[in-house]
């Protein structure tokens, strides 16, 4: 019987389209993720299903855009904070859910950010076992900003009484279910989520795998460790990204020692754009940033390596998305996703293998509740302008093959493509709701809610790892 292949999913958090030298940094050194695009297929137009954290997290593990599974809105807020009610509900099923079932060893490595309340932890979706941080790493007890100071409009607007301050609660690494240290040193935390990938293929070379690799950078503040500012020519960002290239690299070479480099499919990626601080993160030739939807904010760098099946050093540009990554992933583990559940990723194979065209017709990208734009496999329609929390209707059209950067709208010479992406927004409305006019979808599903939450750590805590808070002020 041949072996099933094993899958690592390796995911960075806020790295930008051009933040790669294969995706064309002059700034950026990454070497082992050069040579992973070299030994397999390069994505160019590959979506994520959301700008920001939660919604493409969850977008990507259950293969459906953030509004069918009720991640296109948090009680008000843009993504999950400790201790929200909300969460990825537990009938959903996800990557590591059908791969469990299919006899697979499961583990997340690193951000989870899909619910902090028991209910909601990887441990109930799938994975046997995890070892990271519930949400982003600028949740903790940090120099200079509260939640009220960060997000009090939002959550007054949601219907919270609010004190003059809420803290963060302390920012707790787990293991499983459980909090193992509270306010971690960051600066360590990438080589001990290397140290423990490199554990699990260890522990599981003899049968499939599938590792979720979830790392914390480039997300702010970055604390790197030392050895990573040496010879990095973009501060700490540089610095965030070379231990990203070593993190790859460690992996791949394991991987090889085990013998099963060519029996493991390798994806790479990022859940959003960078975040584009002066003189950090690029998108390259993207207009936007995160939080935005230009393609900037959701089109991400993505590498697919499977030696012998996906070919190596080839370029794609067909539309992809990472929803597609849960029934692509399930049927080359031989096992297919339930058909309980509407899902809106498609089987990629054909084209990562054969060179077929994409199976999307149309997509749509979302800002929370908002359908702010859709595109087809050439030309991409702007729907929304926003100003704030303003949404102002329009109707802008860019040919993203010859216009990448979104500098010029074409509207006026192609009423006929507007008017057909018009037609697929409505069936986008229709579908999964618009909260610009106003539209709610008929094919949603909501997301997990308990009536109690908590957060995982709190303050006053009796923790022999409580330490004092992080110095860095940068929240992302």
């Amino acid at each position: 019987m041949t072996r099933r292949p094993n899958i690592v999913l390796i995911n960075c958090d806020d790295l930008g389209y051009g933040d790669l030298g294969c995706y064309g940094s002059d700034v950026h050194d990454t070497p082992r993720i050069d040579q992973l695009a070299a030994e397999g297929t390069r994505l160019l137009s590959f979506y994520m299903g959301s700008p920001v954290c939660t919604p493409s997290r969850g977008a990507l593990l259950t293969g459906s855009y953030p509004a069918r599974i009720g991640f296109d809105d948090f009680d008000g807020l843009h993504v999950l904070f400790p201790g929200s009610a909300c969460g990825l509900s537990p009938s959903e099923h996800t990557i590591a859910s059908v791969l469990q079932d299919a006899g697979y060893a499961t583990e997340i490595i690193g951000k989870w950010h899909c619910g902090d309340q028991p209910e909601f932890l990887p441990t109930n979706h799938g994975f046997d076992r995890w070892f990271g941080l519930p949400y982003s790493n600028d949740m903790g007890i940090q120099h200079g900003s509260s939640l009220v100071e960060e997000h009090g409009a939002q959550l007054i607007a949601a219907g919270y009484t609010l004190p003059p301050v809420i803290p963060y609660p302390p920012l707790p690494l787990m293991h499983d279910s459980e909090v193992v240290e509270t306010q971690p040193d960051q600066t360590m935390l990438t080589r001990r989520y290397v140290e423990r990938s490199v554990e699990f293929i260890r522990e599981n070379a003899d049968r499939p795998f599938f590792l979720y690799f979830a790392h914390m950078h480039v997300h702010l503040p970055l604390y790197v460790e030392d050895t990573f500012h040496e010879g990095s020519r973009n501060g700490p960002y540089g610095a965030a990204v070379h231990a990203i290239d070593w993190a790859t690299g460690v992996v791949m070479d394991e991987l090889e020692a085990q013998g099963l480099a060519d029996d493991t499919i390798v994806v790479f990626t990022s859940d959003n754009g960078a975040l584009c601080r002066p003189g950090e993160g690029s998108n390259g030739p993207l207009r936007g940033k995160k939080g935005r939807t230009s393609d900037g904010g959701i089109r991400v760098p993505a590498i697919v390596r499977w030696p012998g099946i996906v070919p190596a050093g080839v370029e794609c540009d067909e539309l992809l998305t990472a929803m597609d990554l849960l029934p692509t992933l399930a049927g080359w583990a031989g096992t297919a996703v339930p058909d309980d559940t509407i899902i809106d990723g498609r089987d990629i194979a054909p084209v990562l293998t054969g060179g077929a065209a994409s199976p999307h017709e149309t997509f749509a990208y979302y800002s929370g509740t908002m359908l702010e734009a859709v595109r087809n496999d050439r030309y991409k329609l702007r729907l929304v302008h926003r100003s704030g929390r303003e949404r102002t209707v329009i109707a802008e059209l860019f040919d993203l093959r010859a216009d990448i950067g979104e500098t010029t709208d074409i509207a006026k010479e192609h009423p006929e493509v507007v008017e057909q992406l018009q037609a697929a927004a409505e069936r986008f409305r229709a579908e999964l709701g618009d909260g610009v006019v106003g539209v709610t979808g008929s094919g949603c599903r909501p997301s997990g809610r308990v009536e109690v939450a908590r957060p995982l750590a709190r303050l006053g805590d009796d923790h022999p790892m409580m330490v004092a808070e992080y110095d860095l002020s940068d929240r992302g």
